[in-house]
C-alpha cells in the first residue's frame, strides 16, 4: 500500500467489491496518472479541452459529439436539464425553476435505483418531476408507452445491474417508444464503458457512461450522443452545470484514458481477467464448506467474478460473518455482500495484483481454516 495510508493514518484496502465509489472506484495506470499530474501544473482553454474530447470520442465510438461533466450523476442532472431546456439561455438561468416547461421524465419503475442517493433525486436537481411507470415486479411496453404519452419530456434507462429491479426491460424498443412519442431517451450506463458501442446502438440521444470505472480515468462523467443534445448539456455550464463541471486533470485524464482503451487488446486483456478468477476460484473452491464458480458480469460487460457460496454448516460460518471478517483485517478486504442473504458472496478482481489476489486467498484460507 502506498506511502498515503501512513502519513494520513488510512485504512488499507483490497477492493474486490468492484468499481464502488466508496473505495475509490479503480486504479488509473501509469499514463493516466502522468497525463493528469500533469495537467495540474498547466493552463488550458476548457473549452478547447471539451472540444477535443468532443472529437476523440466521435471518432472512437462514431456519436456525433461528447462532453464530460463531473461524474455520471452530474451527467443525468445535466442531461435532464438539456431535454427540459435546451440551449436557450434565459431557461437555463431559470433552472430548477421550470414553471412554464414540460418536465417529466419517465423512468420504469424498477431503474428508480439508489447508488449511494435516489437516482430520482438527479432528477429533481434539474427541476424535472420523476414518473414512475410499471411496478419494481416489472414495466411492460404498454405501460411505458401510456407514461411516455402522458409525460411530455424525456425517458431515463438504466442498463440492467444488480440495482436494477424487476423483469428486464429492452433498452432499444424502449428508445423506439420514446422516439415514437418525439421524447429524447437517456440511457445510464454507468460501469459500461466496455459496451459503448452497443449502448449507441440502441438508438438512445445520449449514453452516459462513467470513464473512471474500467477506463479507470480520473473521476469523470461522459456524456455521448447527438450533437444537438450534446450540447445543450454543455450550454447548462452556464447554469446549474457550474457545481458539476470537470477539471482540468480530470479531462486531460481521459484523454489519456481512451489513448490506453483505443489500443487495448481485448481478448488477452479478457484472459487476463480469466486467470485471476480462475486463481481465487480454484484456492476458494478446495476449502470445506466453500463453492467457488466463475459467474459473468450481470449486466454484460465481458468479464467475470469469482463467487463464493458458503455453508455455514459446514464451513463453521456463514457468508455475512465471512465478509465481516474480511473486512475487518488489515489489509481490509471488500467484496460484494449483496446476495449474503443467500449465503453468496461476489468479488471483482479487475484491478488487483497476483499479490493482492494471493492475500485474498490465503485469508480466506485462514478464517475458513480456523471457523
Amino acid at each position: 500500500m502506498s506511502a498515503l495510508h501512513e502519513k494520513f493514518g488510512l485504512t488499507r484496502v483490497i477492493n474486490a467489491a468492484g468499481t464502488y465509489t466508496p473505495l475509490g472506484v479503480s486504479r488509473s495506470p501509469q499514463a493516466v496518472r502522468q497525463a493528469a499530474a500533469q495537467a495540474l501544473g498547466e493552463f488550458f482553454v476548457m473549452d478547447e479541452l471539451q472540444d477535443a474530447l468532443s472529437a476523440r470520442v466521435a471518432r472512437l465510438t462514431g456519436a456525433e459529439a461528447a462532453v464530460a461533466t463531473h461524474c455520471v450523476s452530474a451527467g443525468i442532472t445535466l442531461s435532464v436539464a438539456a431535454a427540459i431546456a435546451g440551449s436557450a439561455p434565459e431557461r437555463i438561468a431559470a433552472l430548477p425553476d421550470t414553471n412554464g416547461l414540460p418536465g417529466r421524465i419517465v423512468l420504469p419503475a424498477g431503474h428508480a435505483v439508489n447508488y449511494g442517493h435516489p437516482i430520482e433525486q438527479d432528477v429533481r436537481l434539474a427541476g424535472g418531476v420523476p414518473v414512475l411507470a410499471g411496478s419494481e415486479a416489472g414495466c411492460t411496453e404498454a405501460e411505458l408507452d401510456e407514461a411516455l404519452g402522458r409525460a411530455g419530456t424525456g425517458a431515463l434507462l438504466l442498463v440492467s445491474s444488480r440495482l436494477v429491479r424487476g423483469a428486464p426491460v429492452d433498452l432499444a424498443r424502449a428508445v423506439a417508444l420514446a422516439h415514437r412519442h418525439n421524447l429524447p431517451a437517456i440511457l445510464d450506463g454507468a460501469a459500461q464503458d466496455l459496451r459503448i458501442d452497443e449502448l449507441l446502438a440502441t438508438g438512445a440521444d445520449l449514453v452516459l457512461v462513467s470513464p473512471h470505472k474500467y477506463m479507470a480515468s480520473p473521476t469523470v462523467g461522459l456524456v455521448l450522443g447527438r450533437r444537438a443534445l450534446v450540447a445543450a448539456v454543455r450550454a447548462h455550464e452556464k447554469g446549474i452545470g457550474r457545481a458539476m463541471k470537470p477539471t482540468k486533470e480530470a479531462i486531460v485524464g481521459l484523454l489519456a484514458a481512451l489513448e490506453e482503451r483505443e489500443a487495448l487488446d481485448l481478448s488477452a486483456w479478457r484472459r487476463e481477467q480469466d486467470a485471476k478468477v480462475a486463481a481465487l476460484v480454484s484456492r476458494a473452491g478446495a476449502l470445506r464448506g466453500l463453492r467457488a464458480e466463475a459467474i459473468a458480469d450481470p449486466a454484460g460487460m465481458p468479464l467475470r467474478r469469482a463467487r463464493l457460496h458458503v455453508d455455514p454448516q459446514s464451513a463453521g460460518l456463514d457468508a455475512r460473518s465471512l465478509a465481516h471478517a474480511l473486512r475487518g483485517g488489515d489489509p481490509s478486504i471488500r467484496v460484494m455482500e449483496h446476495g449474503v442473504s443467500e449465503g453468496v458472496l461476489d468479488l471483482e478482481l479487475v484491478p488487483l495484483t497476483a499479490e493482492e489476489i494471493d492475500a485474498i486467498a490465503s485469508r480466506i484460507e485462514t478464517l475458513a481454516g480456523t471457523a
